[in-house]
């Protein structure tokens, strides 16, 4: 004999699938990503030596940075690592090899992480003058018109398509000195010289600024790949690079980036031109990665520094 409550079972479950049918499916809210200098942050925290963390402050920002004592008898004075754009001081790419081996040749190393990219960077008005309307009285007579029409904008005649914009590049410029000044000052406390080495656009941008004559004195610059991702701007670099003050070291590989091979010898002829006669260039075979080659980065840097001081 079948019971009531045996009909009323089926019932409820048809009931609570058509309520769950008919429910509107509400859209998940957006969570912003962590932010890619938080994720290093954290890792190089949890997996590197807790006395090689060492925490520094750049205006009101924190970030982290790797320091090694030198090994030798007598210090030469301090290195600065600074690696590419969106790259970690531990890259298997000749910076974590330099990192580490050169407190065996007497130098205190400092390796700092790089800042986020503003991929959503934007000119200031005053560095894009194209956003402001061509005429200001036909906008305003526009504006008073109640026709919905709008006048055709004028053509743009567009010579090159850069890679990366002036803006992205100009922000994170602005964030890598507030934390490289940040570093600078920490060198400060140690003995011998402070030396620089940059990769990349890291050290591109800080290749600019030491065009522009800065406060912080080192005495010596070593890049590595040093190039900018917009086309424009990467071909001003090939000048600006004989007017800064250190002497340069400027390494490069067989394999690189293709502007920057497009590029050694224009830098060459530069140097020429305004006398820089402590640059040196040296051209690196094969993949950066391999052990063969950081064992020639090494000797390259070594020997530079050494007939400097």
């Amino acid at each position: 004999m079948i019971t009531g409550k045996q009909f009323k079972i089926p019932q409820l479950i048809g009931l609570a699938i058509g309520i769950t049918l008919l429910t509107p499916v509400l859209a998940a809210d957006f969570i912003t990503p962590t932010p890619w200098s938080t994720v290093v942050s954290s890792d190089l925290s949890r997996l590197m030596p807790q006395d090689e963390l060492k925490p520094l402050l750049a205006g009101d920002t924190e970030f982290l940075s790797l320091y090694r004592q030198h090994m030798s008898a007598q210090q030469r004075g301090v290195v600065l690592i600074i690696p590419d754009w969106q790259h970690l001081p531990t890259d298997n790419d000749g910076i974590n090899f330099l990192r580490t081996q050169l407190n065996d040749l007497g130098y205190a190393t400092l390796a700092m992480t790089v800042p986020d990219i503003d991929w959503q960077a934007v000119p200031t008005e005053a560095e894009n003058p194209q956003s402001k309307p061509a005429n200001s009285n036909q906008t305003e007579s526009d504006n008073n018109d109640d026709s919905p029409t709008t006048p055709p904008a004028k053509p743009v005649h567009v010579e090159a398509i850069a890679q990366i914009s002036n803006a992205i590049i100009d922000n994170y410029k602005l964030n890598l000195i507030a934390r490289f000044n940040a570093l600078y000052q920490s060198a400060l406390n140690e003995d011998g010289k402070i030396v620089v080495i940059a990769q990349g656009a890291s050290a591109a941008v800080l290749l600019e600024h030491y065009a522009q004559y800065p406060s912080t004195n080192i005495d010596a610059f070593i890049s590595l790949s040093s190039y900018l991702p917009n086309s424009q701007r990467n071909q001003q670099l090939n000048a600006t690079i004989s007017t800064i003050s250190p002497p340069l070291l400027d390494i490069y590989y067989s394999v690189d980036n293709p502007d920057l091979l497009l590029s050694v010898a224009d830098r060459k002829r530069w140097v020429k031109r305004h006398s820089k006669y402590d640059y040196r260039q040296r051209e690196l075979f094969g993949l950066r990665s391999e052990p063969q080659q950081h064992e020639r980065l090494t000797k390259e840097v070594d020997g530079f520094l050494r007939r400097l001081f």
